[in-house]
């Protein structure tokens, strides 16, 4: 497909940074990215994603919106109360680039509908609050070999890693399942660190889409707001891993 007159002017500014071009722009408007929840990750990562003309985004949650997601689920605002989050991402994200196809899905993400949820899409944007959804995330990268890119916030803090099957390690490597219960807390997130978070991952999935050389892979990228410091640490395949470990890739 073809860029239209108004997509040149909406895209004008990226297009001219070396290395993207028309030809990274038609890449990003053939491409369809699959947004694993639509709350303070999702919120963002949808869209910038949708401003970078991601031609197809597939956004899944199954919760509705409440006072308590305002402080950083940007996305949804107070009239939105008591609706679903799919249902307030869609008409947003619409609205502002009607060129980007959205399909909001009403659904749980589990062992049973999440291949088939991820489906056609070219990468997996982790913007889950479970550890158990994202093992579920991890284990269909891992099959599909679709890249997922990983995102994690708590307090002033937050991580980001990308995980490409077959090249770096998964995300069970380097949070192994240990059978430890979660808190039933509702864990504390200053608003704007979804927002420093999410912006890295639409960075790293518009990068990997464009074929850039240097995606976050092998690297877990830590932030700590207290002191406005990003670390980074050096992370191995384990090759006992149950979900990408040599003896289960030779399985």
């Amino acid at each position: 497909m073809d860029l239209t007159k108004e997509e040149l002017l909406r895209y004008s500014r990226q297009i001219t940074i070396p290395g993207f071009g028309l030809q990274g722009q038609l890449k990003l408007k053939n491409a369809g990215v699959f947004i694993a929840g639509a709350g303070g990750l999702g919120s963002i990562s949808s869209y910038y994603l949708a401003a970078a003309g991601v031609g197809r985004l597939r956004i899944v949650d199954r919760d509705t919106v409440d006072y308590s997601n305002l402080n950083r689920q940007i996305i949804h605002w107070t009239g939105d109360i008591g609706s679903y989050k799919t249902d307030s991402a869609i008409r947003k994200l619409r609205e502002f680039n009607p060129d980007c196809a959205i399909e909001a899905v009403r659904e749980e993400i589990n062992e049973d509908t999440c291949e088939s949820l991820v489906a056609d899409c070219s990468i997996i944007v982790d913007a889950m609050d479970n550890m158990p959804a994202r093992r579920i995330l991890n284990a269909v990268s891992v099959k599909k070999s679709i890249p997922y890119i990983y995102g994690g916030v708590h307090q002033l803090d937050g991580m980001v890693s990308t995980f490409l099957p077959g090249k770096t390690p998964c995300l069970e490597c380097i949070f192994p399942d240990t059978g430890f219960a979660p808190s039933a807390t509702p864990p504390s997130i200053l608003g704007p660190v979804p927002g420093v978070v999410a912006s890295i991952q639409s960075i790293e999935a518009i990068k990997i889409l464009l074929d850039f050389e240097t995606p976050l892979a092998g690297r877990l990228l830590c932030f700590c707001g207290t002191d406005m410091t990003f670390r980074e640490f050096k992370i191995k395949r384990d090759p006992e891993c149950p979900v990408c470990g040599k003896s289960k890739t030779e399985d």
